[in-house]
């Protein structure tokens, strides 16, 4: 299925890998040093708006990856839905940052 070249795949991509990201994120780094529960948490981030959009922007690394190994299989239109995805989510932290 991850071999298919086509856009829903990659819209698909680019939407849930930044999603894996933040749950890695949380459980790799934030839950070993502060012992705090998914909850709280998402609860921090909710009462501290500034640091939504620079943890969407390391989420978006991953996204990063992804496009990188989707170009390099010459799946191009794969690879274009995860970047458009990638745009999407750029745009939003752009928004959230002038909202504040």
């Amino acid at each position: 299925m991850l071999k298919k070249d086509n856009l829903p795949l990659g819209i698909l991509l680019g939407f849930l890998t930044p999603l894996i990201a933040f749950f890695l994120y949380y459980f790799f780094v934030i839950r070993p040093h502060n012992n705090v529960g998914l909850g709280q948490f998402l609860g921090i981030l909710k009462d501290n708006r500034q640091m939504i959009p620079k943890l969407t922007s390391i989420c978006l690394l991953l996204n990063g990856l992804v496009f990188f190994l989707y170009t390099r299989k010459r799946l191009d239109i794969t690879a274009k839905g995860i970047f458009l995805m990638t745009m999407l989510y750029a745009i939003g932290i752009l928004l959230l940052k002038l909202i504040r």
